[in-house]
This record gives structure tokens, C-alpha cells and sequence, in this order.
């Protein structure tokens, strides 16, 4: 599973933390049902943003980023959300972006557009499956990176591979010119970089031969298009395969109203809530109450239900002996294969809690406390 990473210029907000723990629990819940998983995730340490806050500061890009996914590391640590197996930058990847664009130019697959190289969507005929209107797929690319109305492009859908850098922009030399990368191929270089490409014709598919590269990439909702988008239809002409078999985006979080963002002002810190005394599995338990794919908002009223619910849990945990819980136990699993249903889960986790602090005391609570810890991260 290979997950899209922050872009590391400000601190981790309740909106990162709910997408991170969506994917925390779809880890867990393969890990502890004897699958093999390899979880990659990047840092997107090459960017317009991490470039503009830094040169506002007055400080180095480099040095801003290793401050911020310092910070991220410590907040997902707090938020029991279990590291990926390859965590890497896109600086880190520059090698093997390098060589990706460069296999592209070789395919005939590319052109130039002054200094700058764009993947040709028309070679593959690319726009023909958009998931939306050509009009509304050409709007949402504009809101979200891209650059339809540039003069001399062949489609406006088509993404940039490689751009000349920008005057104090970090640049790394290739045979193609010297530059930095587009967005979308820097997740297709780290997730193809770590994959032996002649392990792709030793799949489990008709044929012998794996039709995707990943078997899940994964992130905020906002990314399905226009960046899963491109990351697929690169993969297509890279490879003539699927870049992943599933794609699963988390919802937004609101507050106040409006989709957090920095341009509105209305971040929640996952640092400032913890400095400021608010347990971190309160937090944990707050987002979970919500389902992962829904969009939905973040209060003081929600985290207090959040609070609740953990203080029952340590009240019951820290009792010698509980109510038998092997039908919740089976009950929450159930939930959770259930495309992550941690409403319901919750649900009935709090409906035990509540039967446990008045109900008869038969078994211990320590293998039930194991548990929640081991599938749902909640270390009590």
C-alpha cells in the first residue's frame, strides 16, 4: 500500500491526522489478518508551498522540512498511528524520478514545452475514462495544481513531468535539462522505486502477470483528481499497467463550517490540542467516530464524546475483572472488514462499557485491552 505523504511546511492538522489514521487502521487490520504488507509513504519535500513559507521565513527549504516531518513523526507517534516500512522524500527519490521521466522521453511518450517536459495524455488515448466532465475535469485541474490554459500544451489535461526551477528553487541535473520534477511522477518514482519490476510478471492474476503495480494508493479525497488521476495514467505508459488495483480516499475535515485549509484560518493542530493537555487517544477516538470516507466536522462537542468514551474505557480496563467479550471482540472485526466501519464498532464498544460497569465480572480484561490496542490503536 503506498499512501501520498504531507508536504511538509506547516504542522499536522486534525484534516492530515484523520486521512493518516484511516490508513493506520486499513494497516492494522491487513497486518493482523496474516497479510504481508508493505506500506510505503512519501514526504513531499519538493514543492511550491514548502518553498514560498520557507523563503518568507527567511530560513532553507531543507531545513523547514526537516523541522515539520520532525513534527509529523511526533504527532502520528502520539496519535498511535504505526510508521510505514519506507517513509522518503521526493529529494531522496530525485534518482529514480530522474530515471522515470527519462524512460518516458525514450517511449516517445513526451514533449517539450520550452525548458519544460509534459507526458503526451493523447498517446493512450488518456481522457478518453475522465470520471467527470472534460469541463469540470479542466476546472478542478486548475483549482488543484495544474495548468490547463498554458499556450502550447497539446491537451490541457496533460501533466508536467519535469520544470525548469524558478530562481532560488532547488535543481538537480539531467540528460533532459536541469530542473525539479511535476508533482504526480514523484509518486510513481518512490512507490516504483521500491518494487523489483520483475516481480510484477510473478503475480496472482489470470495470466501470470500482476495488472497493477500497488495493490492500494491512498490519501485525503482531494487527491483523487486530478493527482491518482495522473499517477495512474503515468503508470499506463510507464508500465501498461494499472498503477494500483484500489484506490481509497479519506474525507475532509471540517471546521467551522468550511473544509479546514491555511488559506482559511481555521487549522486544528494535533501539537497544540496535545500541548495544551487533550489526550491523544481522545483525538483518536473523536475522528474514528466519524466513518474515514465521509466529509464531516470536528467541535469541542466531538471531542468530548471522544473523552467520554475513553474515560469509560480506562474505568472498565482497569478493573480486575469484565463481562466476557469474545462476541465484541468478533462484533468489531466484523465492523472493521466492513470497510471500515469504526461508527459502529465504537458504537458497540461503548454499548459493552456501559453493561461492564454494572454487569457481572467473569474474565479478565487484559486480552480485550490487547486487542483494541492491537486493531483499533487505542493504547489504554
Amino acid at each position: 500500500m503506498y499512501v501520498c505523504g504531507i508536504t511538509p511546511y506547516d504542522a499536522t492538522h486534525l484534516g492530515h491526522a484523520a486521512t493518516y489514521l484511516s490508513f493506520d487502521l486499513v494497516h492494522r487490520f491487513l497486518s493482523l489478518s496474516g497479510r504481508s504488507v508493505r506500506f510505503i509513504e512519501n514526504v513531499t519535500d519538493i514543492d511550491d508551498p514548502l518553498f514560498e513559507r520557507a523563503n518568507r521565513d527567511g530560513v532553507e527549504w531543507s531545513q523547514l522540512g526537516e523541522e515539520q516531518v520532525d513534527l509529523f513523526r511526533s504527532d502520528m507517534s502520539a496519535l498511535r498511528v504505526l510508521p510505514p516500512n519506507s517513509f522518503e522524500s521526493v529529494s531522496e527519490a530525485m534518482p529514480q524520478i530522474i530515471s522515470l521521466v527519462q524512460r518516458l522521453i525514450e517511449s516517445g511518450m513526451t514533449y517539450p514545452l520550452g525548458s519544460d517536459i509534459y507526458l503526451d495524455g493523447s498517446k493512450m488515448d488518456g481522457y478518453r475514462d475522465l470520471p467527470m466532465s472534460m469541463d469540470e475535469a479542466i476546472e478542478l485541474f486548475a483549482n488543484r495544481g495544474g495548468d490547463p490554459s498554458r499556450v502550447g500544451k497539446r491537451h490541457p489535461l496533460d501533466p508536467l513531468l519535469w520544470r525548469e526551477s524558478s530562481a532560488g528553487e532547488p535543481s538537480w541535473q539531467a540528460s533532459f535539462g536541469s530542473g525539479r520534477p511535476g508533482w504526480h511522477i514523484e509518486c510513481n518514482a518512490i512507490a516504483m522505486g521500491l518494487i523489483d519490476e520483475k516481480d510484477l510478471d510473478d503475480g496472482e492474476v489470470s495470466g501470470g502477470s500482476r495488472k497493477w503495480v500497488i495493490d492500494l494508493q491512498g490519501g485525503g479525497s482531494d487527491l483523487f483528481f486530478p493527482h491518482h488521476f495522473m499517477t495512474a495514467l503515468q503508470a499506463r505508459a510507464i508500465l501498461n499497467r494499472e498503477f494500483a488495483q484500489h484506490f481509497v480516499h479519506a474525507g475532509m475535515i471540517g471546521y467551522q463550517g468550511a473544509k479546514m485549509s491555511k488559506s482559511l484560518g481555521n487549522l486544528v493542530f494535533v501539537s497544540r490540542l496535545t500541548a495544551s493537555g487533550v489526550d491523544p487517544m481522545a483525538i483518536r477516538i473523536a475522528l474514528m467516530l466519524g466513518h474515514y470516507r465521509s466529509d464531516r466536522e470536528w467541535s469541542d462537542q466531538l471531542l468530548a464524546q471522544g473523552e467520554e468514551l475513553l474515560n469509560r474505557l480506562r474505568r472498565v480496563l482497569g478493573r480486575q475483572a469484565v463481562p466476557d467479550y469474545q462476541d465484541l471482540i468478533n462484533e468489531i472485526i466484523a465492523d472493521i472488514a466492513n470497510d471500515l466501519d469504526t461508527p459502529s464498532a465504537l458504537s458497540k464498544l461503548d454499548s459493552y462499557l456501559e453493561k461492564a460497569l454494572d454487569g457481572d465480572e467473569s474474565i479478565n480484561p487484559g486480552s480485550l485491552s490487547r486487542f483494541l490496542d492491537a486493531l483499533l490503536g487505542l493504547a489504554v
